[in-house]
């Protein structure tokens, strides 16, 4: 496994990253392709099958990366975890890059990564060996209970761990008022905005 040469990949671009611990931060998005977890609201549902997108050198998407001019990649998905991501993140960091993660956790996470945001989703949840990984943990509300399982679920992430709540972004208008009462009464958690649909960034 560790010596995989490519990855089936949906798209990759240079952009803003628009969400959670380094939103505002340039980056480089590589977004594989295949996901099994499932989420109803996913905005990249184009991602599910990993079949309909090539494989691609991981050699020629380095070479993109290094192109861009950036020092910091986003490895995304789709679910990133599904596959063994050594050699990926390998050559990346041969190039110099800072390299971060967003993943459900449901799968083991490889590789070099220097940030973990884990996202748990109800329909494939993480393995356990994740909540301690993550530096970040990011929450998508998407009802009222959503904010009792973030509870839950910090409890079993580190104490270091930065803690974000964010809400779906078709339930903005009903949730986002919520989500802004909770965290100035749960001072610990954030406010994490999808800022690059706002501003009409890719």
């Amino acid at each position: 496994m560790e010596n995989t040469k490519s990855i089936p990949l949906m798209e990759a671009f240079y952009t803003i990253q628009g969400e959670g611990f380094h939103s505002g931060r340039a980056a480089y998005f590589i977004r594989t392709a295949g996901c099994d977890v499932g989420c109803v609201w996913c905005d990249v549902k184009d991602s599910w099958d990993k079949d309909a997108h090539p494989e691609v050198e991981i050699q020629t998407i380095v070479e993109q990366v290094k192109a861009s001019k950036t020092d910091f990649v986003v490895i995304t998905g789709g679910e990133p975890t599904m596959y063994d991501l050594t050699a990926l993140t390998k050559a990346l960091k041969d190039a110099g890059m800072e390299i971060a993660i967003e993943t459900s956790g449901a799968y083991p996470i490889t590789g070099q990564i220097d940030w973990i945001c884990l996202s748990p989703k109800k329909f494939k949840m993480p393995l356990a060996e994740n909540y301690q990984k993550a530096h970040e943990l990011k929450m998508i509300i998407f009802n009222r209970h959503d904010f009792k399982w973030s509870e839950e679920l910090k409890d079993k992430v580190s104490d270091d761990c930065k803690l974000f709540l964010q809400t779906e972004w078709d339930q903005s208008e009903k949730m986002l008022p919520l989500i802004i009462d909770y965290v100035k009464d749960n001072s610990e958690w954030n406010i994490s905005l999808q800022t690059h649909k706002y501003l009409n960034i890719p």
